[in-house]
């Protein structure tokens, strides 16, 4: 009896491996999940692989050659949309090329938005703006006429809508203009 468990013993300490978490965790073990890693295709391989010939290139044409490239933009010989679209040039024309950055970029913030933050008699700056969380970054501030303003205020931001310096106004505040 003692022999067997002593033999027991000695086969727990070389042979068999530990149970739990420390089977699992190891520098001599440590392999990818399985399904994470699938195999490179093996391109021209003969007919019956699927992928053989012209190893998934097709016939002919340009993308079949040897350096062949995807330029960006290509669209297969057709008209590309950069010739397609129309000539309107400079920063005034609004229809210009959708992909180039003629717009000006404004926060806007409205006119009731100021009447819910702001006490009567303070001061609007685009600082005091950033730090009431109605505009952030340093883009120009536009004071639009969006809700009812009833408290007289001092805005000053870089721009305003006509409707929004009226309502200001009327209220009693004052308007001033920043350049950007």
């Amino acid at each position: 009896m003692a022999e067997k468990s002593a033999k027991a013993k000695g086969a727990n300490a070389k042979g068999a491996e530990p149970s739990g978490r420390a089977a699992e965790i190891g520098l001599h073990n440590l392999k990818p999940k399985p399904g994470s890693r699938r195999p490179r295709k093996r391109l021209g391989r003969g007919e019956g692989s699927g992928l053989g010939k012209t190893s998934g290139r097709g016939h002919k044409g340009y993308g079949s050659r040897s350096g062949a490239k995807k330029k960006a933009g290509y669209e297969g010989g057709q008209n590309p949309i950069h010739m397609r679209m129309r000539k309107l040039r400079g920063p005034h024309m609004k229809k210009s090329m959708p992909f180039e950055n003629f717009r000006t970029k404004t926060q806007p913030v409205n006119v009731g938005d100021l009447e819910v933050r702001f006490d009567a008699g303070a001061e609007v700056t685009p600082d005091a703006l950033k730090e009431k969380g109605l505009a952030k970054g340093s883009e120009p501030v536009k004071i639009l006429a969006g809700g009812e303003i009833s408290i007289k205020l001092t805005v000053s931001a870089h721009a305003f809508s006509v409707a929004a310096r009226e309502k200001i106004e009327a209220a009693g505040g004052s308007c001033q203009a920043l350049e950007t």
